[in-house]
């Protein structure tokens, strides 16, 4: 179904109209369509394939302060009508006013063009890939006890309308595939895990080779069945190039996205225009990174997406904003309203979030470290953006001895706070890469994001192991 068949413009300018007959300051209709494929295996078996589609609207209404929101499968004229007055009751709007809301004759339409739409590929190939990850990531050695495997893939097409007259549509593919890995040994059953996943279709596995990333987890569960335990107490930390950036996306983009600012829930709140980081730092929000997973051509609020300095050279520069708040400050919007579904609220979040490279050799980095830990991928973590604590996994790392990456460490946690983190960072390599694709969760809601850093050092981290 193409974007244009979604729904009758006509009903969306009533649905528009009704609102702010109702007294409405703002009213806006998002209407998506999004089907999915996903595969699973587990212990040589085809677990799972299944396919979905949802298809429906969400209609928001904002009384001064008040919004009302109500969603509805309804795509019928009448059905976004009731929607819209349901919306508008929620916002408290009690108004008679006859009010005519003007839209362009036609959508500006965006589509995100793949060479290989993943419907037109047989479910059959999408089983392979993970039929073939098993059997190689298993082939590695025999101490490879347990392989599990999944595919995805997603066409979202949506189209936003709102009282300001924007009037815009878009279409983003995305496809994903993992390979996990256990790995049994004298020292019990460890894991490695390899992820890939673009704005793009099914040509991923013409950039990737499923037999190479089935070797990658393999051997990462492999190396930790001789890893030492990771040490405890405060080290220079090097975080490699593309491994590293789910902790920059936690511990200090959060607290740069403007709702959390402005209910006071960020250490960033009320600091443009100070040093927040090392001069060696600098962060971009960035929508339009071609191909990245966090990757679209507007938002869910119907603006382009943009590129975004956040911190620029350790100075605040900027937040990351949504409509509302963008309003209420009388300024431009950042392409940064994402929401999971027609079923959810807006809010701000952010898209492709990365540091940018430097000058550094990241040979010299860790030569120059004489002793530390080397942090080559990290797992998920929490923070808490009022304070900026963190805690993040460490999937694999490596000891730091006399200049060089020696024996490999069981999985510890790191430990710290995002800005003394981001002030703490003393060298930066030139050797940039986006890291794994994410799902970001954020009051309930999950939207695909991605993160990048070249090799860093940060001089002082507190480090989370078992050797004594």
């Amino acid at each position: 179904m193409a974007t244009e068949e979604l729904v009758d413009a006509s009903g969306v300018q009533k649905a528009l109209a009704e609102a702010a007959g109702r007294g409405a300051d703002f009213a806006e209709v998002f209407v998506e369509d999004k089907a999915s494929t996903f595969a699973t295996l587990d212990d040589g078996r085809i677990e799972e394939v299944s396919s979905g589609r949802s298809r429906g609207a969400g209609i928001r209404v904002v009384v001064g302060d008040a919004v009302g929101f109500a969603h509805t499968a309804d795509l019928s004229d009448v059905g976004l009508v009731r929607a819209a007055q349901a919306a508008a009751a929620a916002a408290r709007s009690s108004s008679d006013r006859v009010v005519t809301v003007a839209l362009p004759a036609e959508p500006s339409r965006y589509v995100l063009s793949v060479a290989a739409d993943p419907a037109s590929i047989d479910k059959a190939r999408k089983v392979g890939v993970l039929l073939e990850a098993n059997e190689i990531a298993r082939s590695v050695s025999g101490s490879i006890t347990q392989v599990s495997a999944s595919y995805a893939d997603s066409r979202r097409r949506i189209l936003v309308a709102n009282t300001d007259g924007v009037f815009a549509s878009d279409e983003v593919v995305r496809t994903r595939f993992n390979v996990a890995c256990v790995a049994t040994g004298d020292t019990g059953l460890q894991t490695g895990s390899e992820s890939v996943g673009h704005t793009t279709g099914f040509e991923l596995f013409d950039l990737y080779d499923v037999a190479e990333l089935a070797e990658r987890a393999a051997s990462r569960a492999l190396v930790k069945l001789s890893a030492r335990p990771a040490p405890s107490g405060v080290l220079p930390v090097v975080i490699g190039s593309g491994g590293g950036g789910v902790l920059f996306h936690e511990a200090c983009g959060h607290g740069l996205e403007a709702d959390l600012v402005g209910k006071g829930a960020s250490v960033f709140a009320g600091r443009v225009g100070e040093l927040v980081a090392s001069p060696l730092v600098t962060v971009v929000d960035d929508g339009t990174m071609a191909g990245e997973w966090g990757q679209y051509s507007i938002d869910d609020e119907g603006n382009p997406a943009r590129r975004s300095v956040l911190i620029e050279n350790g100075v605040l520069t900027d937040y990351m904003w949504d409509v509302l708040r963008s309003r209420k400050e009388g300024r431009t919007g950042s392409g940064n309203g994402r929401r999971e579904s027609y079923q959810h609220l807006p809010m701000v979040r952010m898209t492709n979030t990365y540091l940018l490279g430097g000058g550094d050799n990241p040979d010299d980095i860790i030569a120059a470290t004489p002793h530390g830990v080397y942090v080559k991928h990290l797992a998920g973590g929490q923070v808490n953006t009022a304070t900026g604590d963190f805690v993040f996994g460490m999937s694999e790392a490596y000891l730091i001895e006399d200049g060089e990456i020696t024996e490999p460490l069981r999985e510890g946690n790191l430990l710290g706070n995002g800005p003394e983190v981001l002030r703490n960072i003393d060298a930066v390599g030139n050797d940039f890469a986006m890291g794994p694709p994410g799902t970001c969760g954020k009051d309930g809601q999950g939207v695909p994001v991605g993160d990048g850093v070249p090799t860093l050092r940060v001089k002082a981290l507190t480090i989370g192991g078992t050797a004594s």
